[in-house]
C-alpha cells in the first residue's frame, strides 16, 4: 500500500535518515538518489519476492483465525500441550533391534518425544521391529517410519506390536507409516510403488489408532536446490496426486486426507522457515477446501533442518544453523522437529567425536528453545508481525502459482516424467549457486571466514552425495587444496604483497587473504614492501602467485614497477586487488595477469590458481 494513501508517522524522517546513509556510502548527492531510496535496499528472493527493508502498517493485513480453524495458518492445534510445545524428534538408524531399542529408550529418557525409525535398507531389519519397539509407549511418543520399499511388511510389524498393545483411547496412538513413492521417486530412492502405498493406505483407514500411510516428503525438492515456493507448490503438486489415486480407490475424501502428512526442509533463514510452514498449512487448507473437505486440511507438519544447508567445512558453525532452523521451524508451527547432527553431512567419525555427542547437541537445541526459552508457550508468536504475515501470503501466492503450473503440464507425475520439475529445480539451483561463487550470499567457514588450520578431510569425506549443499563447490576447491597438501606435504601458496601504510593495504590483504583461503590457498603476508625489496620477498616466498594490495592512489604510483619486480623473481601470476580500473593506464607490460575484486567469480578464479600451481 503507497505511503501516500495510509500516513505511517515518522516514515518522512525514516526515508530521510536513509537517504544520508546512501548518498555517504555511494558518495553521491541525496538528489542524485531515487524518489524512494529506501527501495534500494530490498532484496529479491529466489521467488522472485521483495523483502523490504522496513515494514509498517501500510503493510497491515487482515488478521487470521486462530489456531486449529481454517486455513490452520496460525497452527493445526488449538489445544496443543504448552508445556510440550511441538515435538522433539530424532532419527534412530541402528542396525539392529536391541541397538535401536536401547537408542530409542535413552533419548526418550533424556527428552526426546517423538521417534523417526529407519526400517530394511535404512536403519533396523524388519524383522527385528518389535524388538526394537520393545517398552515403547506408543501413546505418548509419536513414531514414524522410514523403511523405503520395505515399508509395507514394516508396518505389518508394527500393527502386529500395537494389537497387543493396550491403552485406554486407541486415537491417541499416532503412526506415521512413511510411504512415499512419489517424492522418493524425484530422489531417485528406493520406495514402494503408488499403488502399494494405496493398498496399505487403505489398511491404515481401518486401524483404530491414528495411522497415515503417506508422507510428502518436500526436503527432497529443497536438497536438489528448490527455493522455498517449489519445495511447496512441488509437495502440494505430489499431494493432490495422492489425492486423486486415494479417491480413485474409492476411499472417501475426508479419510484421503487423513492419509497424509507433510515434511519440509527448516533452514537458517529464520523468518523464511516461519513463512514457510505458516504458508504450507494455508496452501493445503485451500486444496481441502476445493475438494469440499475444509476441516481436514490441517495434515500435521515434519520439519527437518536443511542438509543443504549443512557444511563440511568447519562444520561446529552447523550448530547455529540448526538452532535457527530449529527456531523457525517451532516458531512457525511445526507439529514435529527433527535437528540433523551438526556433522551429518561427515562419514561417522571423521571430528573424531562421537555419534552421542552429535545427537546429544542436537537434542539439546530443541530443549533450550523449549525448556529455557519457552517457545513453546505462545502459538504463532510470528502472528501480527507486519514482515512475516506478507511474507506468508507472498510465498503462499508463489507457490500456488508453481503447483498451478505443475498441474497445467498434466500434474506431478507429469511434471516429473517430462523434467519440467527438474528443470524448474535446476535453474534456482543454478542461480543459488551463482550467488554463493560470487560471495553474494556468505557461507560461514567456507566461502567467508575459512579455518585452512582445519584437519584435512578423508578420501570417504570427499566423494559427493545427493544432496546438493550450498557451500560444495568451495569445498570442492578446498579438497583439492588437501589432496595437494598431502602429495607436497604444503597447501598452495600465494605471497601478499602490501604496497603503502598499514592503513592504506589492510582491507584489501583482509579480503584476499579470506578469498584465498576459501579456495585452499594460503597467504604468506610479508608486511608492507618498498618496491625495491619486492623481489626479495618473492624469491624467499617460494610462491607461483603474487596479490598486490594497496589503495588504488597507490596502484598508480607503484603497482607498474611492483609487477616488473614479481615477473623478475619469477612469479608466474601476478594479480590485483581492486578492479582493472586502478591500473588502465599501465602499458601491458606492467599489468597485473588478473583482478580479484568483490563480486569476481570466486569459485572460476581460486580454481584457475589452483590449476596453475598444479593442484
Amino acid at each position: 500500500m503507497p505511503i501516500a494513501s495510509e500516513p505511517v508517522p515518522d516514515y518522512a524522517a525514516w526515508r530521510k535518515g536513509v537517504a544520508g546513509v546512501l548518498a555517504k556510502a555511494r558518495r553521491v548527492d541525496v538528489a542524485e538518489l531515487p524518489e524512494e531510496p529506501e527501495k534500494l535496499l530490498e532484496e529479491q528472493t529466489y521467488d522472485g519476492l521483495t523483502i523490504a527493508p522496513l515494514y509498517t502498517r501500510g503493510d497491515e493485513r487482515p488478521e487470521l483465525p486462530l489456531p486449529g480453524e481454517y486455513p490452520f495458518v496460525r497452527g493445526r492445534d488449538a489445544t496443543r500441550d504448552v508445556r510440550r510445545g511441538w515435538y522433539v524428534s530424532t532419527f534412530i538408524g541402528a542396525a539392529d533391534g536391541a541397538a535401536a531399542n536401547r537408542e530409542i529408550l535413552a533419548t526418550l529418557e533424556n527428552g526426546i518425544s517423538a521417534l523417526w525409525l529407519g526400517a530394511g535398507e535404512r536403519g533396523v531389519p524388519v524383522a527385528e521391529l518389535p524388538a526394537a519397539l520393545s517398552g515403547l509407549l506408543f501413546e505418548l511418543a509419536p513414531l514414524t517410519l522410514a523403511a523405503g520399499d520395505a515399508v509395507s511388511a514394516a508396518a505389518q510389524q508394527v500393527f502386529a506390536q500395537l494389537d497387543g498393545y493396550q491403552v485406554a483411547d486407541r486415537t491417541e496412538i499416532r503412526v506415521a507409516l512413511g510411504a512415499a513413492p512419489l517424492t522418493s521417486r524425484f530422489a531417485g530412492t528406493a520406495d514402494v510403488e503408488l499403488a502399494e502405498a494405496i493398498a496399505l493406505a487403505g489398511q491404515a483407514v481401518q486401524r483404530p489408532e491414528t495411522v497415515r500411510a503417506i508422507t510428502v516428503d518436500g526436503t527432497v525438492f529443497h536438497d536438489a536446490g528448490a527455493s522455498d515456493a517449489q519445495e511447496l507448490g512441488a509437495a502440494v503438486a505430489a499431494g493432490l496426486a495422492y489425492l486423486r489415486a486415494l479417491t480413485e480407490d474409492r476411499q472417501d475424501i475426508a479419510d484421503a486426507f487423513e492419509q497424509l502428512e507433510f515434511r519440509f526442509a527448516a533452514t537458517d533463514d529464520q523468518f523464511a522457515t516461519i513463512a514457510k510452514f505458516r504458508a504450507a498449512r494455508q496452501l493445503w487448507a485451500r486444496v481441502a477446501h476445493v475438494c469440499g473437505a475444509p476441516a481436514f486440511g490441517d495434515a500435521p507438519q515434519h520439519a527437518v533442518t536443511s542438509a543443504a544447508m549443512m557444511t563440511q567445512r568447519d562444520p561446529w558453525v552447523n550448530m547455529l544453523r540448526t538452532t535457527l532452523a530449529a527456531f523457525g521451524a517451532g516458531v512457525g508451527g511445526a507439529d514435529t522437529v527433527t535437528v540433523l547432527p551438526f556433522d551429518s553431512a561427515l562419514p561417522p567419525g571423521e571430528l573424531g567425536v562421537s555419534k552421542s555427542f552429535a545427537n546429544r547437541m542436537a537434542r539439546n537445541t530443541q530443549l533450550l528453545l523449549l525448556e529455557e526459552s519457552h517457545l513453546g508457550h505462545v502459538q504463532d508468536p510470528g502472528a501480527g508481525s507486519w514482515y512475516v504475515e506478507d511474507l506468508t501470503a507472498a510465498l503462499a501466492a508463489k507457490a500456488w502459482e508453481f503447483m498451478q503450473e505443475l498441474e497445467a503440464a498434466g500434474g506431478y507425475p507429469a511434471a516429473l516424467d517430462t523434467g519440467l520439475l527438474a528443470e524448474r529445480i535446476a535453474a534456482t539451483r543454478s542461480a543459488r549457486d551463482a550467488d554463493v561463487a560470487h560471495r553474494k550470499t556468505a557461507v560461514t567457514g567456507v566461502n567467508e571466514f575459512p579455518n585452512l588450520a582445519e584437519q584435512p578431510l578423508s578420501e570417504a569425506a570427499r566423494q559427493p552425495g545427493q544432496v546438493v549443499r550450498y557451500g560444495a563447490a568451495f569445498e570442492t576447491l578446498r579438497n583439492r587444496s588437501d589432496a595437494y597438501l598431502a602429495a607436497k606435504g604444503a597447501r598452495p601458496r600465494a605471497l601478499l604483497v602490501p604496497l603503502g601504510t598499514v592503513a592504506e593495504h589492510n582491507v584489501r590483504v583482509t579480503f584476499i587473504a579470506n578469498l584465498l583461503a576459501s579456495g585452499g590457498i594460503e597467504s604468506i603476508n610479508p608486511g608492507p614492501l618498498e618496491v625495491a625489496g619486492i623481489g626479495t620477498a618473492a624469491t624467499e616466498s617460494g610462491a607461483a602467485i603474487a596479490v598486490l594490495c594497496g589503495s588504488d592512489k597507490r596502484y598508480a604510483e607503484q603497482a607498474g614497477p611492483a609487477v616488473e619486480q614479481l615477473r623478475a623473481a619469477g612469479i608466474g601470476t601476478v594479480l590485483l586487488a581492486g578492479a582493472e580500473k586502478a591500473v588502465a593506464d599501465l602499458s601491458d607490460a606492467q599489468r597485473p595477469d588478473g583482478y580479484l575484486a568483490a563480486r569476481i567469480d570466486a569459485v572460476a578464479a581460486l580454481s584457475d590458481l589452483l590449476e596453475k600451481v598444479g593442484a
